[in-house]
């Protein structure tokens, strides 16, 4: 618990801060979230290898290199300790961690291009296809070719890949990671997580609406299949949904 002199702190660190994104994202951060403003002549004609090419120059070098590396080392600070965590959330199924993301992507899409798992898991193709490949191996994922598209090939989970997958959401422990246990002390003090709607910005800015729109179903997928039994995620099943949809119709 949080000591009164750190909650009245906190208080007064993110009241200002509230005050200024207030202030600021009402003419900023909304237009730049849903606005394409890369694709503008004000800020450059469009991505090019993860940047902008931008016309005009609206900051100063000092600036630009304090909020890159800023961002650059609080990212690795991040990572190092999600990487651990989720190497050990993950160790007892023998997965590595682009192994887990893969059958991560496959389940959200309901079967995936290669093309496709390289793009959302942020990774080479080559890698992609790779990785797939020693999951096919170990009977979680099966290789495919439609009859429109004979050029692209494409994964699906095998009933043992979704088991696994479905496995290893029941064995998700909170207590074991340090990213949410160090946003816990927000959590007590707001209510809720922070939503982090910065840094889902800036990503979506440098990968595109359709990232966002797959990490968003990912998460509204598990919103909607899972519930919470005996403190585990479980898939919500078949009759139970049925049923819960009869009453809504019927509520309606």
């Amino acid at each position: 618990m949080f000591s009164s002199y750190m909650q009245q702190s906190l208080y007064a660190y993110y009241y200002e801060y509230a005050e200024k994104i207030i202030k600021i994202n009402v003419f900023v951060f909304i237009p730049f979230c849903f606005i394409d403003i890369i694709g503008s002549k004000k800020y450059g004609e469009g991505r090019v290898g993860g940047t902008m090419k931008a016309t005009e120059q609206h900051y100063s070098i000092k600036e630009a290199m304090l909020f890159s590396q800023r961002i650059a080392q609080l990212s690795k600070a991040l990572w190092k300790s999600i990487e651990k965590d989720w190497q050990q959330w993950i160790k007892p199924f023998d997965l590595n961690i682009n192994e887990h993301h893969i059958l991560w992507i496959a389940y959200h899409f309901k079967g995936a291009s290669i093309s496709e798992i390289a793009k959302f898991g942020v990774m080479h193709v080559s890698t992609a296809f790779n990785f797939s490949k020693k999951l096919e191996e170990k009977g979680l994922l099966s290789f495919s070719k439609k009859q429109d598209d004979k050029r692209n090939t494409y994964i699906e989970l095998t009933e043992k890949g979704e088991e696994v997958l479905m496995k290893l959401m029941e064995t998700y422990d909170p207590t074991k990671n340090a990213v949410f246990n160090g946003a816990l002390p927000l959590r007590d003090l707001y209510g809720k997580f922070p939503e982090i709607l910065e840094m889902m910005c800036i990503v979506r800015n440098i990968y595109g609406d359709d990232f966002m729109e797959i990490f968003e179903r990912a998460f509204e997928n598990i919103k909607d299949d899972f519930v919470e039994q005996d403190g585990k995620l479980v898939k919500r099943a078949a009759k139970a949904e049925e049923h819960e949809k009869e009453l809504a119709g019927q509520a309606n």
